[in-house]
C-alpha cells in the first residue's frame, strides 16, 4: 500500500468512546465527541457516535461541513469562538457554538433572527486557564446581554482547562463554575441545561468520583482517539493507544557515524543538535518528514528502534538493535501523540486508511 499513510482502527475508537461515554454516563454527564484532531474524519464521527457520543464537536468550519456532506447525521457544536466574519456561515453551519464576546453574540442574534432561526451558545469563563472566556465576575452581565438578544438561546456555560495554561480539573475549579450557574440563575432565573467543564484532562476527576454535581458536559477528543487523559498523558482503563498508526517506508539502509564530521552549521530548521558519538550505527531513511507530521510526537512501534532526527522529507532512525533485518521497501509503524495525530491528518501528502 502506498506510504506513508495513517491507518485509523474506527472499531477501536468506537470501542473508546463506549468507555469514555459510559464512564461520564455514570455521574450524569454527557459527551460531546470533538473531532478536531482528525480534520472532522467522518468515519471517526461515526465510530465516536456508534460509542454514544451525543453530538460531535469541532473547531473549524471546514471540517463540520465535509462531515455533513458525507451523511454525517448529528447536531454539530463549533469549538473555536466565532469571528465577527463568520456569524453567517456559523448559523448555517452549526447549532451550538462557544462565545465570550457580546458583539458576536450580537452578530450571531441578527444573523439567526432575519433567517428565522434560534441558535444556541454556551457562555465561557475562563478559570484562570487563561486562554478563551469572560472572566468570573463579567459572566453575570454577559449572560443578561445575550438573554435580551433575539435568535439566541443560551444553552449551558462551559470552560476550558488544562490546554493552554495547563489549569488541571478540581473540585474548586469545578464547583466554581456551578457556583456561577447559580449566580446567572439568581439574577436572570435562567437555569443552563449544560454545564459544560471539561475535555479529556477531567477524566481522573470523574473517575474518582469528585466532580461536583451538576457539571453535566464534557468535550472529549484526545481520550476517545488515542485512549489518554490529559494531565499525564496516562493511557485510560479498557481503552486502546494504537487507534491510529503511522506507516513510513524504508528507502535507504546503511552503517553510518552516529555523529556528523566536519565543520558544522545550523540544520534545515534552524537547530544545532548535539549528536552523542556512540561509533556506528544502521541507520534507515523512511519517507516520512516534518511536512507530513510532528516528529518529536511519534513513538516507534519497534521497541528497539531509535529516532535519531528528520528533516523535511525524511525521517532518520537506528535500528542497530532490532532483531529482524530491516530492507529497502519495508515499513516501520509509528503511534503518534496528540499533536502529531492533528499535523499528520491535516497533512495532504499522508494517505488515510480506515480499518
Amino acid at each position: 500500500m502506498t506510504t506513508p499513510r495513517l491507518t485509523m482502527d474506527l472499531a477501536k475508537i468506537e470501542h473508546n468512546a463506549r468507555t469514555i461515554v459510559g464512564l461520564c454516563r455514570a455521574h450524569n454527564i454527557e459527551v460531546c465527541g470533538v473531532t478536531k484532531a482528525t480534520c472532522g474524519h467522518p468515519e471517526v464521527a461515526e465510530a465516536m457516535l456508534r460509542g454514544g457520543v451525543s453530538m460531535i464537536a469541532d473547531s473549524r468550519l471546514e471540517n463540520i461541513r465535509r462531515m455533513k456532506a458525507a451523511g454525517v447525521n448529528t447536531s454539530f457544536m463549533l469549538l473555536r469562538i466565532p469571528s465577527l466574519s463568520i456569524v453567517d456561515d456559523v448559523v448555517e453551519t452549526v447549532d451550538v457554538s462557544l462565545n465570550s464576546e457580546a458583539s458576536v453574540l450580537e452578530a450571531l442574534s441578527d444573523v439567526a433572527r432575519s433567517r428565522g432561526r434560534v441558535h444556541d451558545v454556551i457562555l465561557m469563563v475562563d478559570l484562570a486557564d487563561l486562554r478563551e472566556g469572560v472572566w468570573p465576575d463579567e459572566l453575570t452581565s454577559l449572560a443578561r446581554a445575550a438573554l435580551e438578544l433575539p435568535g439566541i438561546r443560551i444553552k449551558g456555560l462551559g470552560t476550558n482547562l488544562a490546554c493552554f495554561g495547563g489549569v488541571v480539573p478540581s473540585e474548586e475549579n469545578m464547583q466554581q463554575l456551578v457556583a456561577l450557574a447559580r449566580e446567572i440563575e439568581q439574577a436572570s432565573n435562567l437555569v443552563p441545561e449544560w454545564l459544560s467543564g471539561i475535555n479529556s484532562s477531567g477524566l481522573e476527576l470523574i473517575g474518582a468520583g469528585k466532580m461536583p454535581a451538576g457539571v453535566n458536559h464534557a468535550r472529549i477528543g484526545e481520550a476517545i482517539l488515542l485512549g489518554r487523559e490529559t494531565t499525564q498523558r496516562k493511557p485510560w482503563p479498557d481503552t486502546f493507544q494504537d487507534a491510529f498508526v503511522i506507516h513510513a517506508e524504508v528507502l535507504e539502509v546503511n552503517s553510518k557515524p552516529s555523529r556528523p564530521l566536519g565543520e558544522r552549521s545550523e540544520d534545515a530548521f534552524g537547530g544545532l543538535t548535539q549528536f552523542e558519538d556512540r561509533g556506528e550505527e544502521l541507520r534507515v531513511l523512511l519517507n516520512l518528514g516534518r511536512e507530513d507530521v510532528d516528529v518529536a510526537g511519534i513513538v516507534p512501534c519497534e521497541p528497539d528502534a531509535v529516532i535519531l532526527g528528520a528533516s523535511s522529507d525524511y525521517l532518520v532512525v537506528d535500528v542497530s538493535a532490532v532483531a529482524e533485518p530491516v530492507h529497502v521497501g519495508d515499513e516501520m509503524a509509528f503511534i503518534p501523540n496528540y499533536s502529531a495525530l492533528l499535523s499528520v491528518m491535516t497533512s495532504e501528502y499522508v494517505n488515510k486508511c480506515s480499518l
